[in-house]
């Protein structure tokens, strides 16, 4: 049977991010992944030339994620893209205003709404989130917003800035904390988001991690060791585990987790799931189209090439996504259906210009948001299995998406590393 110090299960972007600090600190570590690369959500899919992410991903500026990646030196390449863009109503295309001047001119308004938008938005830049309380979204929102398009507007960028919807489910002061980060920006990653997981696997093969692809754990048994039993019928031994699967899959795999706090983790917190379809066209039919929210539908619709390189011969790569919540059931061709007739309205005749297509009808955004009025915060250490931990975008605290995996994937590391420390075995390198 092989021996560890650490295991990790899971090699997305937290498993890999808990690695390199492990490693780092002289933590023998091994991550064990069922896929054949590393990466989890964040893979980049190649076709014909173009880089095609897992749906519409972004760093935000200023963000947990963008600092960590420069504690350990990684500076990803890429763009911020503009502010300029259109809200989608009845299906018709209409200017949002994206600074004072433009407020204007947008048809999305009548006079007095206009002016309670520019209010609204003031209002967001100075707020202080954890002053709101604990009431809802929509208890917030009917409360400070007068005007129902002003509301269904800022109702659709809270959805652009968390993935989530049901305003009356979400926590207003983390929404409102997410939409401030958002106003401060967003980062489009050069080649997709493939290049950042690869900048942190060489960073942990480099320390010393043993990558194992294709294997998948079974079953984890706490004896005077962790047990980590393997589909190939293979054993691990380990002194520590973190697990970056998610609530369910955690809870399926430990041993006695009926009688742990992970019961009650999985019952609470919930995936939240979009509908992505994304696209590379060799010409815009439409240029002056990159970017539009939906204000009566959840949607959005952005090209990623606008701020960043993502194709091979200067194509440009489209993601429409459906924002679907919580729900566990969805109905494909329909929302296939929806998000092609997006294209329609925002780029007519795209259809001549497809290069590559991808549709992926229901895949997980993340594991678990803080945006949820019943989400409960959680690890990274599991109180009733000393030396287990649980990472990824499904334990975030206060953080949210990207920010979440790549926070706990700190903080599990962080509490290996001080284990250690006072056990006098390692000292943070």
């Amino acid at each position: 049977m092989k021996k560890y110090e650490a295991a990790i299960i899971g090699g997305g972007l937290s498993g890999l991010t808990a690695a390199v600090y492990l490693a780092k600190a002289g933590i023998q570590t091994v991550i064990i992944e069922k896929g054949k690369d590393v990466g989890g959500r964040a893979q980049t899919v190649k076709k014909k030339g173009a880089y095609l992410n897992l749906g519409a991903h972004a760093l935000y500026k200023g963000g947990e994620a963008e600092a960590i990646l420069h504690e350990l030196r990684i500076e990803p390449s890429g763009g911020m893209p503009g502010t300029k863009g259109s809200a989608i109503w009845n299906q018709s295309i209409l200017p949002l205003p994206h600074h004072l001047s433009s407020l204007f001119f947008t048809k999305l308004f009548s006079w007095s709404g206009k002016m309670e938008f520019g209010k609204v938005m003031m209002k967001l830049t100075k707020l202080i989130p954890e002053a709101v309380g604990t009431i809802s979204l929509r208890e917030w929102a009917e409360t400070e917003i007068t005007d129902p398009m002003v509301r269904h507007t800022f109702y659709a960028l809270c959805r652009t800035s968390t993935y989530c919807i049901e305003p009356e489910r979400l926590r207003a002061q983390n929404v409102l904390a997410q939409v401030q980060k958002g106003l401060k920006g967003v980062l489009y990653i050069d080649g997709g988001w493939q290049t950042m997981a690869d900048a942190l696997k060489t960073l942990a093969i480099d320390a010393g991690v043993i990558v194992m692809n294709h294997q998948s754990v079974d079953s984890v048994k706490k004896e005077n060791q962790f047990i980590l039993s393997l589909n190939n019928g293979e054993k691990l031994e380990a002194s520590y585990v973190i697990s970056t699967v998610g609530p369910e899959q955690t809870y399926t795999l430990v041993e006695g987790a009926e009688e742990t706090s992970l019961d009650a983790w999985k019952k609470r917190v919930k995936p939240v799931y979009a509908a992505c379809l994304d696209v590379s066209l060799r010409h815009l039919p439409h240029p002056n189209e990159q970017f539009a929210i939906g204000i009566d539908q959840h949607i959005l619709f952005t090209n990623q090439s606008r701020a960043a390189s993502v194709s091979e011969d200067g194509s440009s790569v489209i993601s429409v996504l459906k924002y679907l919540g919580t729900e566990t059931t969805a109905d494909p061709e329909a929302d296939k259906l929806e998000l092609e007739k997006i294209m329609d309205l925002m780029q007519p005749g795209w259809r001549t210009e497809l290069k590559a297509y991808q549709f992926l009808p229901h895949i997980a955004v993340v594991q678990g948001s803080c945006a949820m009025m019943d989400y409960i915060p959680y690890g990274p250490s599991v109180p009733e299995l000393p030396g287990f931990y649980v990472a990824g975008d499904g334990t975030g605290h206060t953080e949210m998406l990207v920010d979440a995996a790549f926070a706990s994937a700190k903080r599990a590391a962080s509490a290996i590393i001080h284990k250690y420390g006072n056990l006098g075995i390692r000292k943070e390198a």
